[in-house]
């Protein structure tokens, strides 16, 4: 090598991924049903104040999710109830969807379960990466005339079709289902950890 010539350092590809997924999180962005901006704790506060006001009330949360995100549906499902003393059902039964979308159309999986269970007082979340699955907007449509509470998550475009269907949304802004999944688990565990476990005696 040449004197004075500084050699470039072989990119690490997993300080590069953690760089990428730090700045997924940092760049979420939280707005209400106006698509008016919302401080980040205070979207995070909303949903644990009005996660516990719906089971006071004697109603419930309910997720729901495709793929990777009804896996984070179904885990924070139990977290709420387990963890959170907070009535929670996921809507991921293997028998409820594969009964419904072999006689309905996936389209309807969760909606038609949604008008049967959906109760006014109810808080829905609904997790997309993409957030233009026929079938959870299908769901939240249902959800808000049923008079439910929304949450929204969702990922990719900023203009997808679920961002701002939501009382509160969260959008990560990324086009990789990795860090859109994870910054979403994250995000709700954050809720959880931070808001909602600490207070399960109030």
């Amino acid at each position: 090598m040449l004197k004075g010539v500084v050699e470039a350092k072989p990119t690490d590809p997993i300080s590069t991924y953690f760089d990428e997924l730090y700045r997924a999180l940092a760049a979420v962005r939280v707005s209400d049903n106006e698509g008016k901006p919302l401080d980040i704790q205070a979207g995070f506060e909303w949903v644990a104040d009005t996660a516990r006001a719906a089971h006071k009330a004697g109603n419930k949360v309910v997720l729901i999710g495709n793929g990777g995100s009804a896996a984070i549906a179904s885990h924070h499902a139990i977290e709420f109830l387990k963890n959170g003393g907070i009535r929670a059902v996921s809507l991921n039964d293997p028998a409820a969807l594969t009964c419904l979308s072999n006689d309905l159309g996936y389209a309807n999986v969760f909606s038609e379960q949604l008008k049967l269970q959906g109760l006014p007082g109810d808080l829905l979340l609904a997790i997309s990466s993409s957030g233009q699955s026929v079938n959870i907007l299908k769901a939240v449509e249902v959800a808000r005339a049923n008079g439910m509470k929304i949450v929204t998550l969702s990922g990719f475009q900023p203009d997808n079709l679920l961002r701002g269907r939501g009382d509160v949304n969260f959008y990560v802004n990324s086009n990789q289902y990795g860090f859109v999944e994870v910054a979403h688990h994250a995000l709700i565990q954050a809720i959880l950890d931070i808001y909602v476990f600490p207070r399960r005696s109030a």
